[in-house]
């Protein structure tokens, strides 16, 4: 497998993650009872943690590999651009607001922050994917 193919490969899995967290895994968080918030949070966070590792680690080292050895081109700039966007939108926005929801628990603009910071990173990774294809 090449890197040009291993990044397509990581980008269109990290792609289908997160139009399954989109779609499926944050509507039925947000429509979890206030009783159930707690424990639904928990295991959340517990079982979301044993995806979200292998697929930005796989992310990481497929963009890794492909900026070492394949050739700049614009598509490669926009699918690091995308990613970069994504990472930070996690690391910057995601992670906290659910540390905050977390201790705090579901306030509607809790919510509504998470559910705009994971729009944004749904049009990243179509984008990272969508660009990688031209890599």
């Amino acid at each position: 497998m090449s890197a040009e193919q291993f990044l397509l490969l990581a980008t269109g899995v990290h792609l289908g993650f997160q139009a399954v967290v989109t779609i499926v895994v944050y509507p039925g968080l947000a429509n979890l009872a206030p009783e159930d918030w707690e424990r639904g949070h928990a295991v959340h966070t517990h079982r979301m943690i044993i995806v979200v590792i292998p697929v930005y680690a796989v992310l990481v080292l497929a963009l890794g590999w492909a900026l070492v050895t394949v050739s700049f081109s614009p598509a490669l700039i926009v699918t690091t651009g995308a990613l970069l966007v994504v990472g930070v939108i996690t690391a910057l926005v995601a992670a906290p607001v659910h540390h905050r929801l977390s201790t705090v628990g579901p306030t509607q603009k809790l919510i509504r922050n998470l559910r705009r910071a994971d729009t944004f990173r749904l049009i990243g990774a179509t984008v990272a994917c969508g660009a990688a294809l031209f890599v």
